[in-house]
């Protein structure tokens, strides 16, 4: 029998002491970052961490793949400042669980599986755009307290030098051993040289508290009536649309990465569960988190225990560590993100730039400058699709090809090669000597094919520019497919079809 959570599938080997280490790491990581996009929003701190948590543990559990990390993500967050400056918080956690509810449904109707429609170049963009921002995020922690002024004179320096101190452990702790990860190593190595020392520098609770209870359920204080559901619809729309596109395109870059199979469906019943809860929890909502799944699996996890641990870990603290993380030096944390923007960047991408079409070295551009512009990744991630989607239309219209012959009876042949649709029709059309043919014209499908409407139509036309001049035109070789296509448009075209026992096609 299949298992339901591969945590408990006992024939998979699962490197307990590693998943844990992980986890640890993971959550090390993702308090600041939950708290700054909190901060970023106006919402409560702990907002943040309970997104953190709720996301962390439901999606662990039941989400599409062992090793993804979901969390209060500033992909969804930034989706819904608007709203909480003109409506307030309750609107918020509305939004949210609204959010979840649209994730669950396109996890119940099998949506999930359109994520392939997204194409190579559009996942170097996003990528790279997300390495960018995740990048350019730290420097804020250059700033002081209060975030509004540069760090300067030696403040500065120990920032910058235990940054440094950060990343070189980072770098260098693997080439020693790879039993323990070296990002966890950093941030203890860090806190234990800033706390023997003395040393003044930012820390974790200088960004604000994480100490609480346990999410307190809430159902949000809202009118429930349809001027309600127009103000809230439009913001968990998008914020359902952000959460699966980095979600899901998280989930494949885990795939590649892993050489193994998620399920992205089940990641959208995931992430809708978590947001519906974040919803009721007062939690901020969330989504798979690219920076945090790749510290996960730098780390070495490649089950669900470690996202259990860290979701855990994040509940802990709330509870009962938060002194001792608020003493944990930003530096530290910033200097674990740098390296995750820097591994998270596709530098291969550079490597065959030279080898790419122009149109898919735009459409990267395109995407990774929208992604760090605007920090939308559904725009960006749909402005790719269409751009790329164009361009293969456009290439594939120019395929189309006839080969034209007479036989011996004296019929016309006309042998289409290439796919007929909307892109290709004009060209289609071009290639028939409609006032010079015979009287009798036979078009075969059997290297092409019927798409679309426009091409059914295309097909219509040219049947009655023949008939107009008392000619016959047959169509022989169509696919099944084809000819139910023309089937369904009965009532509005009239072409003929031979008949062709390879294709059991009835005469009209």
């Amino acid at each position: 029998m299949t298992p339901i959570l591969r945590l408990f599938d006992f024939s998979q080997k699962v490197n307990y002491r590693t998943e844990i280490l992980a986890g640890l790491t993971v959550a090390m990581t993702m308090i600041p970052e939950s708290l700054s996009f909190a901060i970023l929003a106006g919402f409560n701190p702990l907002t943040g961490l309970y997104a953190a948590f709720i996301m962390g543990l439901v999606t662990a559990i039941l989400g599409g793949r062992p090793g993804l990390v979901s969390g209060g993500a500033g992909a969804t967050v930034v989706t819904l400042i608007a709203l909480m400056k003109s409506n307030g918080v309750d609107y918020v956690f509305a939004a949210v669980a609204l959010a979840g509810i649209i994730q669950l449904l396109i996890g119940v109707l099998k949506l999930g599986k359109f994520i392939r429609l997204v194409p190579q170049p559009v996942m170097y963009g996003f990528v790279n755009g997300l390495a960018v921002i995740i990048f350019m995020s730290q420097l804020n922690q250059f700033k002081t307290a209060a975030g509004d002024a540069w760090l300067g004179g030696m403040p500065l320096y120990v920032m910058m030098g235990l940054v440094a101190l950060t990343i070189a452990i980072v770098i260098f702790f693997p080439k020693i051993t790879k039993a323990i990860p070296s990002s966890l190593v950093a941030i203890a190595v860090v806190f234990a040289v800033v706390e023997l020392f003395g040393i003044s520098t930012k820390t974790v609770s200088d960004i604000a508290s994480v100490a609480g209870g346990f999410p307190p359920f809430h159902i949000p204080s809202v009118p429930f009536n349809l001027e309600t559901l127009q103000i809230i619809f439009p913001y968990a729309l998008v914020m359902a649309c952000v959460g699966l596109t980095e979600g899901l395109l998280t989930l494949n870059l885990v795939d590649e990465i892993t050489a193994t199979k998620g399920n992205s469906n089940r990641e959208c019943l995931a992430q809708g569960t978590a947001n519906l809860l974040n919803g009721f929890f007062s939690g901020m909502g969330g989504c798979p988190m690219i920076a945090q799944t790749f510290v996960n699996l730098s780390a070495g996890a490649r089950a669900r225990l470690s996202g259990i641990i860290a979701a855990l870990t994040i509940l802990a603290i709330i509870l009962f560590g938060a002194p001792l993380i608020g003493r944990v030096p930003m530096a530290a944390l910033v200097g674990v993100m740098m390296m995750v923007a820097i591994g998270t960047f596709e530098w291969a991408s550079f490597r065959i730039i030279n080898k790419m079409p122009k149109a898919d070295i735009i459409v990267g551009i395109l995407v990774a400058a929208i992604t760090v512009w605007l920090h939308n990744l559904a725009l960006a991630v749909l402005i790719g699709v269409i751009i790329a989607a164009l361009v293969f239309a456009w290439e594939s219209a120019k395929r189309i090809r006839a080969k034209k012959y007479i036989d011996e009876e004296g019929i016309k042949h006309y042998e289409i090669y290439g796919p007929l649709f909307f892109g290709s029709t004009v060209t289609f059309a071009e290639k028939f000597d409609v006032a010079n043919d015979p009287e009798f014209v036979i078009i075969d499908f059997k290297d092409s094919r019927i798409s679309d409407m426009s091409a059914i139509d295309a097909v219509h036309k040219l049947s009655r520019r023949y008939a107009e001049l008392g000619k016959t035109v047959r169509l022989k070789h169509l696919s099944a497919d084809c000819r139910r296509l023309l089937s369904n448009a009965a009532g509005v075209i009239e072409v003929d079809i031979m008949d062709d026992p390879e294709y059991r096609v009835t005469e009209k």
